[in-house]
């Protein structure tokens, strides 16, 4: 796969166009987190459950789901950091 280079002066448009790109990771890495909630609840949920003994194994299979998607989710969020941060180097903005 052919990666794009920018060889062009990034503009404001550009900069703006990142800015939205950085928010909608975070706001992404917050949905990893929040699902990651989710599946930990439920397998407290299905552990405690004293009728249905026989899905207690599901509640350990949602653990492991837990950790895996967050994993995944701050994975995600720091390669496309990386890759975003490569843009911001090109850029001319002003220090505050």
């Amino acid at each position: 796969m052919k990666r794009f280079e920018n060889k062009e002066r990034i503009i404001l448009r550009d900069y703006l166009a990142l800015q939205r790109t950085s928010l909608a990771n975070e706001r992404t890495l917050f949905s990893y987190i929040r699902t990651s909630l989710y599946l930990l609840v439920a397998g407290i949920g299905l552990v405690k459950l004293k009728d249905f003994e026989s899905l207690t194994w599901l509640g350990y299979v949602a653990f492991g789901g837990s950790v895996v998607v967050l994993v995944y989710g701050f994975i995600h969020f720091w390669v496309l950091r990386k890759h975003l941060h490569k843009y911001y180097e090109q850029m001319d903005v002003p220090e505050e």
